[in-house]
């Protein structure tokens, strides 16, 4: 092997600590998330950064809230919401993330006939959630153990929404833990529900709609309502990192 071929990886690793979606083809993810709500955008985050977010799992201070998903009939597991201030990355994921997909939204939004614009910086679009009473943030750390699973569901948490999120698999599939598909359904207008198993793999991201997109329909655009969940794991243990755009009321 060449000494080019041995820094390539190094390369790879340097860029996704200084920007986690240097090598993401956002073309691509638009044409996915237009043909079927969701999209894989590849690797995010590094091996190390992974395995921090985990070892940090029961570092309650980080956490604002924690929720045991049997208590609500939301499944089996539990999920931990940050608490102010953010980590680093989990900032900088969000923001990125946010400004890349504000586009996407926007165009979505006038599809399905909403002149309402989501504003070009993540700031700027929790300023509107604070002025409307959302100001908890949502990012959060899910963590199933052999059984665990979540419902379908959405993640509405006030008026103020973002139609696009994002989540990141912490866990190596196949390895630490096995079944624990994420899954995606959608649901048109007299038509059964279609469901989407995503292929995720370890560090990788997949971004997704969280209420409902524009389809084709007859007679121009209607909207498609997506829920998202995930499979009982089968062994193991699965750590998720979930980022909602919008904040909490």
């Amino acid at each position: 092997m060449s000494m080019t071929e041995k820094t390539k990886p190094m390369k790879a690793e340097l860029a996704r600590h200084a920007e986690p979606f240097a090598d993401v083809d956002w073309a691509r993810a638009e044409a996915d998330l237009d043909a079927r709500g969701w999209a894989v955008i590849g690797r995010v985050l590094t091996d190390a950064q992974c395995a921090e977010f985990i070892d940090a799992y029961t570092d309650e201070p980080r956490y604002r809230r924690t929720i045991v998903m049997a208590r609500h009939a939301y499944g089996e597991g539990e999920y931990k919401y940050f608490a102010q201030p953010l980590p680093p990355l989990v900032q900088t994921l969000r923001a990125g993330a946010y400004q890349r997909l504000a586009p996407i939204a926007n165009r979505w939004r006038a599809a399905l006939g909403d002149d309402a614009v989501f504003p070009e910086r993540h700031n700027a679009f929790l300023a509107q959630c604070r002025a409307a009473g959302q100001a908890k943030p949502t990012p959060l750390i899910l963590k199933y153990e052999a059984g665990g699973h979540n419902r379908l569901h959405q993640d509405r948490y006030g008026e103020v929404f973002f139609p696009l999120q994002m989540a990141v698999l912490l866990s190596r599939p196949d390895t630490e833990f096995e079944g624990g598909e994420f899954l995606m359904a959608e649901q048109r207008m007299r038509q059964q529900t279609r469901v989407d198993v995503v292929p995720l793999g370890f560090g990788e991201a997949v971004v997704f709609a969280g209420d409902v997109r524009p389809v084709s329909g007859k007679r121009g655009p209607v909207k498609a309502r997506m829920r998202h969940g995930v499979a009982a794991v089968r062994a193991g243990r699965r750590y998720t990192l979930g980022l909602i755009l919008h904040d909490a009321a």
